[in-house]
């Protein structure tokens, strides 16, 4: 295998994972308006949403999305340990992992949460929307995505961005704006509308950066082994 076959196929991985990366922003963001737009905030007013079936299907939509967007998000914590390497710091490393992963299993059970209380809607319109049941998990789904993914998802920007500042893998200015925006998830994560679609907005950034960066070094590694 020559020097240049190695090379390409070093950088595809985490070319492949940045664009998962940018994949996941895009998914989240969609999710997340489809919900602003579809869902009732009180679920007294569940009853007139669910009834109007074009409401009902962008919920549908939304809730669907969420299981793509968590598993490209795992694509994109596989890049950015991919550009740690041997930098990677044992203390940094597990929070940014274990926040990562709690975020994404915080979205699906918020997500799987939704899926029965709209087949509930389904089986019993009437009996379900005046259970106390229906108002539990409708609060419930609410916390799940906006106070404890949305935090979770706060605790893994911080944890990265304190990765970049101590080893430069990706641009420094990325790292003050998540730690930026993930001080203003902590905390108005709950109370500020569409300040959610802020994470995938970052993401969507570190995303672009990685590629840029991987292009950049993967033309300088070739130059490279031309000269040789």
């Amino acid at each position: 295998m020559t020097d240049e076959v190695r090379i390409v196929k070093r950088l595809r991985t985490p070319r492949s994972a940045a664009i998962a990366g940018i994949l996941f922003a895009i998914l989240l963001a969609i999710s997340i308006l489809l919900i602003r737009f579809s869902i009732a905030r009180n679920p007294a007013d569940a009853g007139v949403w669910l009834a109007q079936g074009g409401r009902r299907t962008l919920a549908v939509i939304a809730i669907n999305l969420i299981p793509f967007a968590g598993i490209a998000f795992i694509w994109f914590i596989g890049v950015i340990r991919d550009r740690m390497g041997e930098r990677e710091d044992k203390f940094f490393a597990t929070v940014f992992l274990g926040s990562g992963l709690l975020f994404v299993a915080m979205l699906f059970a918020a997500a799987a949460v939704a899926i029965g209380l709209i087949a509930m809607f389904k089986a019993a319109p009437t009996k379900t929307t005046q259970s106390d049941v229906w108002s539990l998990g409708y609060h419930m789904t609410f916390a799940l995505l906006n106070t404890f993914a949305i935090r979770m998802a706060a605790v893994f920007m911080i944890s990265t961005s304190a990765i970049v500042l101590r080893t430069s893998f990706i641009n420094r200015w990325l790292a003050f704006l998540g730690l930026s925006i993930a001080l203003v998830l902590l905390v108005s994560s709950d109370i500020l509308p569409y300040v959610n679609l802020l994470m995938p907005f970052w993401a969507l950034l570190v995303s672009v950066n990685v590629l840029l960066k991987s292009r950049s070094e993967g033309r300088e590694l070739m130059d490279t082994t031309q000269a040789r």
